[in-house]
C-alpha cells in the first residue's frame, strides 16, 4: 500500500495507541510526529510502513523505545499539565514494554504473534508481559464511576463491567443536563462517555461541561470515533469503539485510571 494511502487509513488509530502509551495527547502525537518527520527523510521507513499495520506500528516502537522525544517533554516541566506530570511520574515506575503489550492486544486487538512482531519478541513473552501488565494496573484503588450512556442495554453492561473491576457506578445519565448534574452531586473519580445522546445532546458537551468543574479520567465508548479523532481539536486520551470488547474496554478503564488524565478536549 502506498505510504500516504496508508498513512490516511492507520493514523487516527495510531494516535490513539500513542496517546495511550503516554498518558497525554501532546507527548503521543509528538512520538507520531517524530515517526512522520522520520519516513518523510527516509524512503525504505516509507515503503516499509506501507507494508501494513504491523509494521507501522514496528516503526513507532522504534521511535519509541529511543525516548528522547519524551526527555523533550521533561527537560520543559512548566509547559506540562498537573495530569500529564503524574502521568509521567507513573510511567517512570511501570516497565514500558508491559504497557505496549497490554495495549496492542486489547485496544489495538493485535494477536500476540502480531504485537511480537511489533516489539521483537515470541508470542509466549507477549502473553507474559500481558499478564503482569493486567497485574500491576489491577494494584490500583477502587473508585466511583459517572456513565453517560443512552441505550439502556448498553448502560447495563458498562455497569455489570465496572462493578466486575471493583468500581461503584454512582450515576448513569442519558442527556447532557443529566450528566451535569449527576457529576456535581456525585463527584466520580471516573467518566465512561457515549456521544450521541438521547435527547440528540452531545457527549462531548457533556465531557467539556464536566472538565470546568474538575479535572477527571474520561474514558469515551463510541460508535462515532470519526467525530474526535478529526485532527481540528483537542482529542481524548483513552477511546473504544462500539460494539467494544470487555478486555479493550477493560484496558483503557484502568490505563485512564492509571495515568489520571482526563479528556483533554476542553
Amino acid at each position: 500500500m502506498p505510504f500516504r494511502q496508508a498513512l490516511a487509513e492507520r493514523l487516527p488509530l495510531l494516535r490513539r495507541y500513542a496517546r495511550a502509551l503516554t498518558g497525554s495527547q501532546r507527548s503521543g502525537d509528538a512520538y507520531v510526529r517524530e515517526l512522520l518527520e522520520a519516513a518523510i527523510a527516509d524512503p525504505d521507513l516509507r515503503d516499509e510502513i506501507g507494508e501494513g499495520r504491523v509494521a507501522l506500528y514496528r516503526a513507532f516502537t522504534r521511535v519509541w523505545a529511543q525516548g528522547h522525544v519524551e526527555a523533550a517533554f521533561s527537560d520543559a516541566p512548566a509547559d506540562l499539565s498537573s495530569a500529564e506530570t503524574s502521568a509521567q511520574a507513573r510511567l517512570d515506575r511501570i516497565p514500558p514494554e508491559h504497557r505496549q503489550a497490554l495495549l496492542l492486544t486489547t485496544l489495538e486487538e493485535f494477536n500476540e504473534r502480531e504485537a511480537g512482531e511489533i516489539l521483537g519478541l515470541e508470542p509466549a513473552e507477549v502473553a507474559a508481559l500481558v499478564a503482569r501488565a493486567v497485574s500491576e494496573i489491577d494494584e490500583e484503588s477502587a473508585t466511583q464511576v459517572l456513565i453517560i450512556e443512552d441505550e439502556p442495554l448498553i448502560a447495563m453492561q458498562l455497569e455489570a463491567l465496572v462493578a466486575d473491576l471493583g468500581h461503584v457506578v454512582v450515576a448513569t445519565a442519558s442527556t447532557r443536563t443529566q450528566a451535569v448534574e449527576a457529576f456535581s452531586r456525585t463527584a466520580p473519580g471516573l467518566v465512561l462517555a457515549d456521544i450521541q445522546l438521547a435527547d440528540q445532546s452531545s457527549g462531548i458537551d457533556a465531557i467539556e461541561d464536566i472538565l470546568k468543574l474538575a479535572s477527571v479520567p474520561v474514558v469515551f465508548v463510541t460508535a462515532y470515533p470519526e467525530r474526535l479523532l478529526t485532527g481540528e481539536r483537542p482529542e481524548p486520551t483513552y477511546l473504544v469503539t462500539k460494539p467494544f470488547r470487555e478486555d479493550t474496554l477493560r484496558a483503557a478503564i484502568s490505563q485512564a485510571l492509571f495515568f489520571g488524565s482526563t479528556a483533554r478536549i476542553d
